[in-house]
């Protein structure tokens, strides 16, 4: 019977041990790549006639670190998510939070007043309500004859 591993495998390299470092260099190549898609972060876009309130998932972030602008009509939010410390003793089996940087552009239906811009990150949770410029609200026009 063949034994798992022979006696030239324990005197050099543990096998798994180094397939378990590969996989960790695989998972962190992958991670800077692979998880960056344009859906990051997840946001719902509320509004009326006065505002739009925008809200995105960005749970594990220091607020200190989100930068949003306003260009025109677009939103953009930008940050970087730091990953988790990890010791080469330690196996990772499944990794899906993604790490690094990440940036949305959100369009909105019409241009914010960027004096009355507000966000607060509230439990993960990031809300950013962009009041209706002046110049962009609707306005009734009398016709004379």
């Amino acid at each position: 019977m063949w034994p798992l591993i022979s006696s030239q495998w324990s005197s050099r390299v543990d096998p798994f041990t180094e397939l378990n470092r590969l996989q960790r260099q695989m998972n962190r190549l992958f991670d800077t790549s692979m998880h960056r898609t344009a859906d990051y972060p997840a946001v719902n876009i509320l509004g009326n006639e006065s505002e739009i309130r925008v809200v995105a998932e960005v749970p594990g972030m220091d607020p200190d670190k989100l930068e949003l602008t306003v260009n025109g009509n677009v939103l953009t939010i930008e940050g970087e998510r730091a990953a988790e410390p990890v010791d080469e003793q330690t196996a990772i089996y499944r990794q899906e939070r993604g790490t690094g940087r990440f940036a949305r552009a959100i369009r909105l239906p019409y241009e914010a007043d960027n004096e009355k811009i507000a966000a607060r990150y509230q439990h993960g949770v990031l809300t950013v309500t962009l009041p209706r410029s002046e110049a962009t609200k609707p306005r009734k026009i009398e016709v004379k004859s």
